[in-house]
């Protein structure tokens, strides 16, 4: 469970924050001076913090220069009447995450809170190799596999992990690209600095250049102040950008000129800034076919290309999957509150002759389902989901009826109640998604901007639907498998 660090001197702050901000699923501390946020932070490690910028024994500066040398890698968030913006915006060119005015929006704090939380965990829980925790105490993220081609990944992280140069991590949608990615950061000479991911496909392309590189007040609509981008937090740390085969090409530039030279200027801004960050990037998209699309630049390909890793698809290495299944049924058994204990020989079977077109991650979310659905303490097929066993797979449109006009969805309707989905509308809704989607791209002959006109939607929703849905674009659609 997520913990956040709240310091503010002000007891109705306090009690608000709390209020407005508890969740079943995080752990919130409050301290009312910075020398008790300092002793927090060094007993409750939490995720994120969130600092006034008025403190009665110091200044928030002060506060935040204490919080950055014991951990840089927690993000702070800086509170701030409208009188002390500016002061809020040097704290973030000296490193907090970013800054809330008072009286804040709920909601807008709520989404910096979940998006500092985030960006907390993914740089201070290490990902590492193994079957299991060395440290039962010590919270690691595992990359597990016995197999010949994950033992090949592992050894190219020791490789490139000391190696102070950019990473490109090839691999369909699923195959553990972040995990590799924090594994790099963990075992570098950067481990102790900030490490901060960015979806490239789920910004639209507008908000992107802004997101990475920030912006000046007044720059364009809806700019009320200046906002620090991510290459200026990640400044001494590494920057890892997911999805970089969905930039747009002005940003693709921009990314260009920092790799080449390590410096950039805000949008709308002329001041140029220098940073010092190493990236790792990731694509589940071929991005030598978008360079002959002129779709994405040869020179940023062969900038990022320094050092490349290769993530194999789940089928080509099937004898991880009984290893996989068991960790994450072993990470998720407390929290699920099952008394599941293993999986039958016939269940591992199943599991092991599927061909799992969305990777590892639809293996983990087949274990939950299966733990939730499990009665006593062993796994048998009948707890899989349907996909798995026989039934409708996933990533497959649904076939036609008797009448071969109209998606079947009574039957899988029925199949899902029968096994007991409390998901049906988002289930039902991806598979008639899935073949509008297929259709459509089918009919434009793979063009996604047709296709969007023709679906009511703007290009980044459809891109966003299809990597969800496990879809990629060549000439036509097709299933990722």
């Amino acid at each position: 469970m997520p913990t956040l660090l709240i310091i503010d001197d002000e007891r109705n702050v306090l009690y608000s924050l709390e209020k407005g901000l508890a969740s079943a699923d995080l752990r919130i501390v409050t301290a009312s001076t910075a020398r008790d946020g300092l002793t927090s932070l060094k007993s409750d490690r939490p995720d994120a913090v969130l600092l006034d910028v008025q403190l009665p024994d110091q200044s928030g500066l002060e506060a935040l220069q204490h919080i950055r040398s014991y951990d840089s890698r927690v993000p702070v968030i800086i509170m701030t009447a409208h009188g002390t913006a500016e002061t809020a915006i040097e704290a973030m060119k000296r490193g907090a995450y970013d800054y809330v005015i008072k009286p804040w929006k709920l909601a807008e704090l709520k989404q910096i809170v979940t998006a500092a939380l985030q960006a907390g965990r993914i740089s201070r829980i290490p990902a590492d190799f193994g079957e299991a925790p060395e440290d039962e105490d010590r919270e690691v993220d595992r990359i597990i596999g016995r197999s010949p081609q994950m033992q090949a990944v592992f050894k190219e992280i020791g490789r490139v992990a000391p190696q102070d140069v950019n990473v490109l991590i090839l691999g369909e949608s699923g195959t553990g690209k972040e995990l590799v990615a924090r594994a790099i950061v963990h075992h570098s000479r950067r481990s102790t600095q900030p490490l901060l991911a960015i979806n490239c496909a789920a910004i639209p392309e507008t908000l992107l250049e802004s997101e990475l590189f920030g912006h000046e007040k007044g720059s364009f609509t809806g700019a009320d102040r200046r906002r620090i981008g991510k290459f200026e937090q990640a400044d001494r740390g590494t920057l890892f950008l997911d999805e970089i085969g969905d930039m747009a090409a002005a940003t693709q530039a921009k990314v260009l000129r920092v790799l080449q030279d390590g410096q950039f200027e805000r949008v709308g801004g002329n001041e140029t800034i220098q940073v010092d960050v190493r990236i790792v990037a990731a694509t589940n998209r071929d991005l030598e076919q978008a360079i002959q699309g002129r779709a994405f630049r040869q020179d940023l390909f062969y900038r990022l290309n320094t050092f490349t890793i290769r993530l194999p698809p789940l089928r080509d290495r099937a004898e991880d999957i009984p290893l996989l299944a068991e960790y994450f049924a072993q990470a998720n058994r407390r929290r699920l509150g099952t008394e599941a204990r293993g999986f039958a020989p016939e269940t591992m079977e199943a599991l092991r002759a599927y061909e799992w077109p969305g990777n590892v991650r639809e293996l983990e979310s087949a274990v939950k389902y299966a733990l939730v659905h499990t009665v006593g303490e062993t796994v048998t097929p009948d707890a899989l989901p349907a996909a798995i066993t026989g039934g409708t797979a996933p990533n497959e449109p649904l076939a036609p009826d008797s009448g071969g006009s109209l998606p079947d969805l009574r039957r899988l309707v029925q199949q899902l109640l029968s096994d007991g989905q409390t998901d049906l509308n988002e289930t039902v809704h991806a598979e008639v998604d899935r073949a509008l989607l297929d259709e459509v791209l089918q009919h434009t002959g793979g063009q996604q901007t047709r296709a969007a006109e023709l679906l009511g939607i703007s290009r980044t929703t459809l891109r966003q639907r299809l990597q969800q849905l496990g879809l990629s674009i060549e000439k036509t659609v097709r299933t990722e498998k």
